[in-house]
């Protein structure tokens, strides 16, 4: 049954379910869905034509679609005598639908995608298509009300026949089950099997989450690991015709195979068992890509293509700042002679580790009382940014500290600074920049602090070699510049964020370049940060999304190139998380792939050959009570007293609101907040009445308009200089 929210959507500028025009037509507003009791409504006419669709990846433009409109479903292919031959559809009475009558745009919010259109000529004909898609929605919503099992009828990417043999052939990359010769042995009638079919169509249209495919996959390794008939090099046909098929096995087939139809052909090479590829060696000496399926891991065998049986490692990673080694040992494999200790940038062998903490001081809050929608509905496509919202959606760290989590995988720079081939140093500078994601996975329940205006943040680690500074350089547009140096690398950016609302999913765009320098050979790379999208906002489990295409060029050398794919997911398939990636020469001759997931690993090459280049940390045991933090993350914000007196009083860790937070005082950490922003808002409003713009303490501005560290912090810090200096009272 569908959910309250999804019936009763009321929009805050409608009382009533006609297309009446909009009060504001700057801005954008929620289209209301059913009002009352279902009953009897007359089903719409159809709706067809051409409207402009941004392509899926933001950014890249709008393209023209012929969009078919009927029984509240809404259909697009390329032409219109293309009506056979679909590229999606929409069910728009399970869609968030928000309009912009200035810019003829509508907006429709499925959860899985975010479909942008906009009409292309006149307003009559936007005004048309509004009238319609509500009819349409209304009608919809009515008719699951009406009859729940309906929804089952759906599937957004086939037209489902009455016959269970023709619904089964239309669902994409499935094939006929290898107990097809028995079929009407066992299963005289089967018509009496329509029912589970329909239920399993109704799975494939709304599992809560993308790990409900990986469920089916883990299924399948299970049965494969627990048959004694599986051998390596067997077609598929043959290894999958041991298993009986009962009336439930024709819906698992069903499931198995819709949420492998865009899965790589390998992924059943993948689960092979043969003894022989685990033990034996490839001619280079180094083991090969095999998934593991123990009992140990076999929880995690179906995320992805990128957990493999000893796979050799070329970076070893520490698992925390206390450099604890992993507990499956056959993730450590040797580092290359060239990246021992001693290079590992200025904290090398016989530095100090200092002890930090291992948890935060108390667990997450619960946030369930506050309503998100109340909060959000009346600001559909609206910057975020600009939103006040309840201190319970914040997380106790600040987006300054969130910067700094870029680097913890730093040592992937100290190994391309010691990398003579400049092919495989840009596979390990791409690595690099995928693994600034890995922290995100666990984090889309909770938001960042927002910065104030001069407020900084700093994070000395010996122990890693680098030296991190960071500052929020402008209030509006709100900008975040930072700073990191080794004796092996420089690492700096400044970024702004958009973040968009459109009813069921947040859009977070990043503007700004990232640069890293390498001294051992003059590199200095720059690249771009993908979309994100942070999905089931107001109901369901929160995942976020990484999409879109980073580019990777070394300005100092055009010897090679790089670009990385952060694989938009495709309808609950195995791409969730995945990055594709290759590196080529001056004349688009690719040298090196590699593959993985930005939350698990990169590998270098083709299965089952290829190897491991990065891994990342395994998180802390209790993180789902702790704000989803990696170990690295928890040790962000502690302030012990050898610190303090170190530190600028700017420092983010004397911000008293997020330090409430992270002691779990909700009532002083609202407090504190408000107190704060008022403030921010003091300090504003004497900037203005004197006609003064800030200035940046430790950042500058360069010619092209990027902020860069003026050097100065550092030297400050050593004398302490700090407390002799005038600083504004931030908190």
């Amino acid at each position: 049954m569908l959910s309250n929210r999804k019936m009763t959507s009321v929009s805050p500028t409608h009382s009533d379910g006609s297309a009446s025009s909009l009060s504001l037509q700057d801005s954008w507003e929620i289209i209301e869905g059913l009002k009352g009791n279902p009953g009897n409504i007359q089903e719409p006419e159809k709706q067809e034509g051409f409207l402009l669709k941004r392509r899926k990846w933001p950014m890249k433009g709008w393209q023209k679609r012929y969009f078919l409109l009927e029984k509240g479903i809404l259909k697009y292919s390329k032409r219109g005598a293309d009506k056979g031959k679909l590229h999606g559809c929409i069910d728009v009475g399970l869609s968030v639908m928000s309009i912009k009558k200035k810019t003829k745009a509508i907006d429709l919010d499925t959860n899985d995608n975010i479909y942008h259109l906009k009409e292309m000529k006149s307003q009559q004909l936007f005004d048309d298509w509004v009238s319609k898609l509500r009819h349409h929605r209304v009608f919809r919503q009515n008719e699951i009300a009406m009859y729940p099992h309906e929804r089952l009828l759906f599937h957004p990417s086939s037209h489902l026949s009455p016959n269970p043999n023709d619904s089964m052939r239309q669902v994409p990359g499935c094939v006929s089950p290898p107990a097809s010769p028995h079929l009407h042995t066992s299963h005289p009638n089967l018509s009496t099997a329509e029912a589970n079919i329909q239920e399993a169509f109704a799975f494939l249209d709304s599992p809560d989450s993308p790990t409900d495919a990986n469920r089916l996959q883990e299924d399948f390794c299970r049965l494969a690991n627990n048959s004694e008939s599986l051998v390596s090099g067997r077609p598929l046909g043959s290894i999958l015709g041991i298993l009986e098929f009962p009336e439930e096995g024709w819906v698992w087939w069903l499931k198995l195979c819709h949420s492998l139809s865009h899965t790589q052909p390998s992924f059943f090479l993948s689960v092979s068992l043969s003894s022989s590829l685990h033990s034996a060696d490839l001619p280079d000496g180094s083991r090969p890509l095999v998934h593991q399926v123990s009992n140990e891991s076999r929880a995690s065998i179906p995320e992805s293509m990128s957990e493999f049986f000893d796979a050799q490692e070329y970076q070893l990673t520490s698992s925390s700042s206390e450099n604890e080694a992993s507990d499956d040992d056959s993730y450590i494999s040797d580092v290359s002679d060239s990246v021992s200790m001693d290079n590992a940038g200025s904290g090398g062998s016989g530095v100090q580790v200092a002890r930090r903490r291992t948890t935060l001081p108390s667990p997450q809050p619960s946030s369930s009382s506050v309503s998100l929608w109340n909060i959000l509905k009346n600001n559909i496509g609206k910057d975020l940014s600009k939103v006040a919202m309840p201190v319970q959606l914040n997380e106790p760290l600040n987006t300054l500290q969130r910067l700094c989590e870029e680097v913890e995988y730093s040592e992937l720079l100290d190994t391309a600074n010691h990398t003579q081939d400049p092919y495989q140093r840009m596979v390990y500078v791409a690595t690099f920049a995928v693994s600034a994601y890995a922290s995100s996975y666990h984090r889309a329940g909770s938001k960042p602090f927002n910065p104030i205006l001069g407020e900084t943040y700093e994070c000395d680690r010996p122990d890693k070699g680098f030296r991190f500074i960071a500052e929020q350089v402008s209030h509006h547009p709100p900008v975040s510049a930072c700073h990191c140096d080794s004796n092996n690398f420089t690492f700096w950016q400044d970024v702004q964020w958009k973040n968009k609302f459109w009813g069921k999913s947040m859009e977070i765009v990043r503007i700004g370049t990232t640069h890293v320098t390498l001294p051992a050979f003059g590199d200095h790379y720059e690249w771009n940060k993908v979309t994100s999208c942070i999905h089931n906002i107001l109901s369901g489990q929160r995942w976020i999304e990484h999409y879109g295409e980073m580019s990777i060029k070394n300005t100092s050398s055009d010897a090679c190139q790089c670009k990385v794919t952060f694989v938009k997911a495709r309808s609950w398939s195995s791409t969730v998380n995945e990055i594709e990636g290759m590196v080529t020469d001056t004349g688009g001759r690719v040298i090196h792939t590699f593959f993985g997931k930005w939350h698990e690993g990169v590998y270098q090459g083709v299965p089952p050959s290829a190897i491991c280049i990065w891994r990342a940390n395994p998180m802390p045991v209790d993180q789902d009570q702790y704000y989803g933090f990696t170990q690295f993350a928890v040790e962000l914000n502690e302030l012990d007293a050898a610190l303090k007196p170190l530190l600028p009083p700017t420092d983010t860790r004397y911000r008293l609101d997020q330090r409430c937070l992270e002691e779990g005082n909700i009532e002083g950490a609202e407090e504190q907040k408000r107190r704060i922003e008022e403030l921010q808002r003091g300090r504003r409003k004497v900037l203005e009445e004197n006609n003064v713009t800030h200035k940046p303490r430790f950042f500058k501005k360069s010619k092209d308009d990027t902020w860069l560290s003026s050097n100065v912090y550092w030297e400050q810090r050593k004398n302490p200089r700090f407390s002799r200096e005038d600083f504004p009272v931030l908190w």
